[in-house]
């Protein structure tokens, strides 16, 4: 059987808790390695770590996620902080932002996870709106809503031309797009749900939440673009 290939995938560091144990622990839903394996990959956790370290452990992947999570620290693009943007993950930005520049200079595929993919938009210069409303159904609840894709994008090329319904939890989105990145699909009511970088490589990012869902599309184009 030939290799799969290697998908490593960011993580959380928090508190945790199982068994008898309390610790800090490099946290990641396990929603996230089963997409990778089920889509045909071998997942690999990529806990907070130096920044310089970025470069050398994306080349030994064959293709990154940049999995959902914190809120990014709005002076990572200009921005004063919102009252309502979430606590600060300082460890965590650093880290992610030098992977998403490791892999569009390396050219090793890459695919954002809603806090990702606004991650790939501010490692290009863009910025993001701190609130907004209609996109999480309640706390701690994944809900769903339609997304047009944009047709003849790369999105459109893996989950279809049609609307289609997706499970979403994010109450920060993409404002003004990063340098070369295009829009993938909108919700409804406009707000960018997937972003694209055209060009010889293969980035992607999506504002949904494929993990908590069945459909294998969005990762499987990750997957085969790093085989």
């Amino acid at each position: 059987m030939a290799d799969r290939p290697l998908i490593g995938v960011s993580t959380y560091l928090e508190t945790a808790r199982w068994r008898v144990w309390e610790l800090e622990a490099a946290l990641l839903p396990v929603g996230y390695p089963r997409l990778v394996q089920a889509a045909g990959g071998v997942a690999a956790m990529l806990p907070p770590d130096d920044p310089a370290y970025a470069a050398g452990a994306v080349a030994r992947l064959d293709g990154l996620v940049i999995a959902g999570g914190p809120d990014v620290d709005p002076s990572r693009y200009g921005a004063e902080r919102d009252p309502r943007c979430g606590p600060e993950a300082r460890a965590r930005d650093s880290w992610e932002l030098a992977l998403i520049e490791a892999a569009l200079a390396s050219g090793t595929p890459l695919l954002g996870i809603c806090r990702g993919m606004q991650l790939l938009n501010v490692a290009l210069g863009g910025t993001l709106v701190q609130d907004i409303d209609g996109h999480v159904e309640a706390v701690a609840v994944f809900g769903r809503h339609v997304v047009k894709p944009v047709p003849g994008s790369v999105c459109a090329g893996l989950v279809g031309a049609e609307a289609v319904s997706v499970p979403t939890y994010h109450h920060q989105a993409v404002d003004r797009l990063g340098a070369g990145l295009v829009p993938g699909a909108y919700a409804e009511d406009g707000t960018v749900e997937a972003v694209e970088l055209p060009g010889p490589g293969w980035a992607l990012g999506v504002q949904w939440h494929p993990e908590m869902g069945v459909d294998l599309s969005v990762m499987a184009g990750l997957v085969a673009a790093s085989s």
